[in-house]
């Protein structure tokens, strides 16, 4: 997976300053995993929220239209090989039918929006090794019959 400049250049910004996600969670008013998203360049911000961004990394103004514009999402054409971002491919090729056996058998033939969605991790303390906790919401979209 080869990571652009740009997101390079906005990481080595959030590092610089010191800063969590969490923290430009309560800057910006947005989700943390939303804000992530912006960064890897996998999101788009308003005007106003590219400019508060810019001004929490402090980053030169120019980095605003970059962080306005639509970008290419995706991870590429290829099977991921970062073991974390593998281990969701893994659960897909796994789970992914199971899950959509129950999902439509709840609520018909259709999917999970991954447009009006939200997602949320938390950290679970467990005494066996701690847990990550992930929530993903996503509007369930019928597919139409015409």
């Amino acid at each position: 997976m080869e990571i652009p400049d740009i997101v390079r250049q906005l990481f080595a910004a959030k590092q610089e300053k010191g800063l969590s996600f969490a923290d430009l969670e309560k800057i910006l008013n947005r989700d943390e995993v939303w804000i992530a998203a912006v960064l890897y360049r996998q999101a788009t911000t308003s005007e106003d929220e590219a400019k508060l961004l810019v001004a929490a990394l402090g980053l030169d103004s120019s980095y605003v239209s970059y962080l306005t514009e639509y970008p290419i999402k995706g991870l590429g054409p290829i099977v991921p090989t970062d073991p974390f971002v593998y281990r969701f491919y893994e659960i897909i090729q796994v789970y992914g039918l199971p899950l959509k056996s129950v999902v439509q058998e709840k609520f018909g033939d259709g999917i999970m929006s991954a447009i009006d969605f939200t997602m949320d991790v938390e950290k679970e303390v467990d005494p066996k090794g701690d847990r990550v906790n992930i929530t993903m919401s996503g509007k369930f979209l019928a597919y139409k019959k015409w």
